[in-house]
């Protein structure tokens, strides 16, 4: 499939560049957008507060996740419920465990009950996609965000393993599951055919885009050009064996 028009999976922009994400906003393409605090460290991002003011003011009406930033469970709880109350339209991204391994799932169940759309994030295991479904609320939208791009750099093969996360949490039909960090294009055909709720991609995968469908006899001769090119503007050059002969008979002298 290389139909775009066709796709059931939501498109979300991955990033944390201000611009970046205005730009991706006028793609209708694109559903909603997500970040985290790596992306924003990159991107520059020195005030939380006034990079998420300024994202939803220029993002009213998609949705937008914004991570908290502690390690302890009661702190994370009140950061989410603040970070909630910025706009109808965030989510809020909350680690599947924190840095001791201790599983989020009652903190999950609390924020839920408050009404909180949760981002579970950093999830790679059934076995988390599992428990997480077990303290998903079914009357309270959420997104389990698990990271295929991440498990495939670890030499695992993501598609058998999001197909089944997709089967697990159609047990929660509000849960919707979300497939991080894809590494390519493909990714995201991948990740509609396996029943993916959405994907987030980053901006440099999403100049992509126009690449779909792509003739690829014309793609073959555009990287033939390219290659030329770059090889004549570099100077590059190989001598015929006799004038080779001849160059270095010269040097030798």
């Amino acid at each position: 499939m290389t139909d775009l028009a066709a796709l059931k999976v939501k498109i979300f922009a991955d990033g944390a560049d201000l611009q970046g994400m205005k730009a991706m906003c006028a793609n209708p393409l694109i559903k909603g957008f997500t970040t985290n605090p790596t992306l924003m460290k990159a991107a520059g991002v020195t005030d939380y507060y006034d990079f998420a003011r300024n994202v939803l003011a220029a993002i009213p009406d998609r949705p937008v996740s914004f991570e908290v930033l502690a390690d302890e469970f009661d702190e994370m709880e009140w950061q989410a419920l603040e970070i909630a109350s910025w706009g109808r339209n965030v989510n809020v991204k909350i680690p599947v465990t924190n840095t001791r391994g201790e599983f989020s799932g009652p903190l999950v169940s609390r924020l839920a009950h408050h009404g909180v759309t949760v981002n579970v994030t950093a999830v790679f295991t059934l076995d988390q996609v599992r428990r997480i479904a077990e303290v998903l609320s079914p009357d309270v939208p959420a997104i389990v965000s698990v990271f295929a791009g991440r498990i495939a750099d670890s030499g695992i093969d993501p598609v058998p393993l999001m197909a089944e996360a997709a089967a697990i949490l159609r047990a929660r039909p509000r849960a919707e599951l979300l497939w991080a960090s894809p590494r390519e294009i493909l990714n995201i055909f991948q990740a509609d055919q396996v029943g993916c709720g959405i994907i987030a991609v980053t901006n440099d995968l999403l100049k992509k885009l126009s690449l779909i469908g792509k003739d690829q006899t014309r793609y073959s001769l555009e990287t033939v050009k390219m290659f030329y090119n770059d090889a004549q503007a570099a100077g590059f050059w190989i001598d015929a064996p006799e004038v080779g002969k001849v160059l270095r008979a010269r040097r030798a002298l």
